[in-house]
């Protein structure tokens, strides 16, 4: 078995090259590189040697094994990134779902030469895992002013089929359905996957599990706002420092 296309699509991923860049870098046409990528294709051995010698890969390791991005540091030469967080923090690009690719992204999911095209952000999270970021469109995860807003931002990491059934109930989780991307709390009950809004007012969504194309469990969020908590915490502080100030001059 060949790792090659997976092995490529890692080390542009590393360099933040999308596919049109990389393939003019190796003189080849952007539906090529998509081929090889994808496994639809074989590269000649000359495009084999050229990338091998370019990145310092050995080439029986670019065939043959499925390199990690921490296997690919390793090598010498071009593969390097910046690592302004420490020797084992860098920065790598997660794929952004928006309001404005939502529909596409649920048709072409699991077309890679759709997720390289996808705007991203570049965040220091573990590069041996795969990311999805989804920017949140409705007030279904808000409760008393408080929790999720339209514009604010998940990061999720891709959940296997196989570990569904073995999350915490309550876990966050943005679902990919046929039609329709679902921001929710999940709780199993039998067979079926719920699918829980915060706000009173929304009706829960009840899955199967062949209903469900991806889903990917949120680990961090980005706020566009303030969370209101912390407006509240600043106002207690301030309130604090007055009535120190208060019993100061009474003394």
């Amino acid at each position: 078995m060949s790792y090659f296309g997976k092995n490529i699509r890692k080390i542009r991923s590393l360099k933040g090259l999308s596919q049109q860049a990389f393939a003019e870098l190796f003189e080849l046409k952007r539906g090529t590189l998509g081929a090889y990528e994808e496994g639809r294709s074989e590269p000649k051995l000359e495009t084999i040697i050229k990338i091998a010698n370019y990145f310092s890969i050995p080439i029986d390791d670019l065939l043959t094994t499925e390199l990690t991005v921490n296997n690919l540091l390793k090598f010498k030469g071009n593969l390097t990134v910046e690592q302004d967080l420490g020797e084992q923090e860098f920065f790598i690009k997660v794929p952004c779902i928006t309001t404005l690719n939502q529909n596409d992204y649920i048709k072409y999911y699991n077309k890679d030469s759709y997720i390289q095209d996808l705007p991203f952000l570049s965040l220091p999270i573990n590069p041996d895992k795969k990311f999805r970021a989804y920017t949140v469109q409705n007030l279904e995860m808000s409760k008393n002013e408080l929790g999720m807003f339209p514009k604010d931002i998940a990061i999720g990491e891709l959940i296997p089929p196989s570990v569904y059934s073995k999350l915490n109930n309550g876990t966050l989780v943005f679902v990919i359905t046929d039609k329709n991307i679902i921001l929710r709390r999940l709780f199993i009950t039998n067979d079926s996957y719920v699918l829980r809004a915060e706000h009173k007012n929304v009706d829960d969504v009840e899955l199967q599990s062949k209903e469900i194309k991806e889903m990917w469990r949120v680990r961090y969020v980005f706020y566009h706002r303030l969370p209101e908590t912390n407006f509240n915490l600043e106002e207690k502080l301030f309130q604090l420092e007055k009535d120190f100030d208060r019993l100061k001059n009474e003394r």
